[in-house]
């Protein structure tokens, strides 16, 4: 199956996520839309990428992010260079670090948590697939 990724997330504020995510992650705006049946919206990712994220804001009804310490996006980066320096646009970016819940994820990454709590985890290392 081919299909393309859309990680959809409801915000208090899309300028700050947008500025957050761009700066943090090195995403870029590859789509957004206003009052679309009440909500506005900016999509973040990287031109020709199979995934990219989708913020939300409502503007007659008002969702509040709701994530849990266990929603997370897990990112690997395996050059170490790389993933030092994503860490500090992360920071610079305005992510505070925070404590994994599991603690596997601190081993080799560190945890990002977003002005609405969600959580992004830049791991040092590379992805495997363990099944096949």
């Amino acid at each position: 199956m081919d299909a393309h990724l859309r990680i959809a997330r409801p915000v208090t504020d899309l300028h700050r996520a947008r500025s957050m995510y761009c700066e943090g992650l090195g995403l870029e705006v590859v789509g957004s839309f206003e009052g679309h049946d009440g909500f506005d919206g900016v999509m973040l990712g990287r031109v020709g990428a199979g995934y990219h994220f989708e913020f939300t804001v409502c503007r007659h009804h008002p969702v509040r992010p709701a994530p849990t310490p266990e929603d997370l996006v897990v990112l690997y980066l395996p050059d170490r260079d790389a993933w030092e320096a994503a860490c500090r646009r992360m920071a610079g970016a305005g992510f505070r670090e925070v404590e994994s819940f599991n603690p596997y994820w601190g081993v080799n990454g560190r945890t990002f948590e977003d002005a609405d709590g969600y959580r992004t985890v830049l791991q040092n290392a590379a992805w495997e697939n363990a099944i096949g």
